[in-house]
């Protein structure tokens, strides 16, 4: 019988094709928005998961619209009562729940402050829709695994469309619709090669540059939520600056590359870790040294990036089962945590 975390993930396509149907008018009004605002900068709202797809959309913004995008510490408005100067600028805030109540406070503060807000949220109506001047439904549908995968996937899918519609890019336009038919694909990778030489490793390491870094995140927080196993996400540069002296023989370390401009220096660094002896593997062709992983080339380096994080889902649930683990109900957490 497959697991929740199972069938759900099989149904990423699907969520994705669901989510562009569903919520093409809504993305299409918030990107006139952003559009007629013309913000000078953009801030994310949002935390786990959401916050790794708000990392994957900073990303996307900053290389297609040329607008700086931070995170804002949603603590900001709850705990601190921060009066920021958000006017000038536009506000993305992700919530699957729509009701975390410091992600709520920050959305609400945004837009008392001026700035062109937008919920992406698994859930209207919701406080997080009331919050926010314009709510996009990720269309996800229920979710009953705790941790999360076609919400995460349907974040980004939203993101990058919103980013489509507000700059009226239409390689990504098409990529974004081509983008359930690759994830379609990315299910049926196999990594088994991968948690075959994983063994009983204790720890390991997660390396991406750019879009791919929040895909590293994300994998790393999956690792640490389903098999209760240490993983940390570096971009593949830092990684040099410190963390790789823990870099020893057999020491595991996956690097998620897309076929964008930063895949070279990935390549060259994780070729490098595997000259050092680690067990080294890298979703790229291009690797020399490192031991190769499939993936599907989507014809667009923001796609690209995205259908990495798929099949290593698959990966991360049947590696959560073969040490014994439930996915479904990892100890000692839930489906929604409320922070103020």
């Amino acid at each position: 019988m497959l697991t929740h975390m199972r069938q759900e993930i099989n149904e990423i396509p699907e969520a994705a094709t669901r989510l562009l149907d569903r919520s093409a008018a809504d993305l299409a009004k918030a990107g006139r928005a952003l559009r007629d605002k013309d913000p000078a900068f953009l801030v994310t709202i949002a935390r786990g998961s959401s916050d790794h797809a708000a990392t994957f959309i900073k990303y996307a913004i900053e290389l297609t619209a040329g607008r700086p995008v931070a995170s804002l510490g949603p603590s900001l408005a709850s705990i601190y009562g921060a009066d920021l100067k958000l006017g000038g600028g536009a506000a993305i805030a992700i919530s699957q729940s729509g009701k975390s109540p410091d992600i709520v406070a920050m959305a609400e503060a945004a837009t008392k402050s001026g700035a062109v807000t937008v919920a992406l949220t698994n859930t209207l109506p919701s406080p997080i829709t009331q919050a926010s001047l314009h709510a996009v439904d990720i269309n996800a549908g229920p979710e009953l695994a705790v941790a999360a995968t076609k919400s995460f996937v349907n974040s980004i899918v939203a993101g990058l469309a919103l980013l489509s519609e507000w700059t009226g890019d239409d390689a990504l336009k098409a990529a974004v619709r081509a983008l359930p038919d690759h994830l379609a694909k990315a299910v049926t990778l196999d990594w088994s090669e991968f948690s075959g030489q994983l063994g009983d490793a204790e720890s390991l390491y997660m390396l991406g540059r750019g879009p791919a870094l929040a895909i590293a995140s994300e994998a790393a927080l999956k690792f640490k939520e389903t098999s209760n196993m240490h993983a940390e996400a570096y971009s593949a540069a830092e990684v040099l600056h410190g963390p790789v002296a823990l870099v020893e023989d057999r020491f595991p370390v996956l690097a998620f590359a897309a076929r964008d401009a930063a895949e070279a220096s990935i390549v060259e660094i994780v070729d490098s870790l595997a000259g050092k002896r680690a067990m080294a593997f890298a979703t790229s062709g291009e690797v020399k040294a490192a031991n190769k992983l499939p993936f599907i080339a989507t014809g667009h380096p923001l796609t690209d990036a995205l259908a990495l994080i798929v099949p290593f889902y698959g990966f991360v649930e049947a590696w959560s089962r073969s040490k014994g683990f439930n996915p479904d109900q990892p100890a000692a957490l839930k489906k929604v945590t409320e922070t103020l």
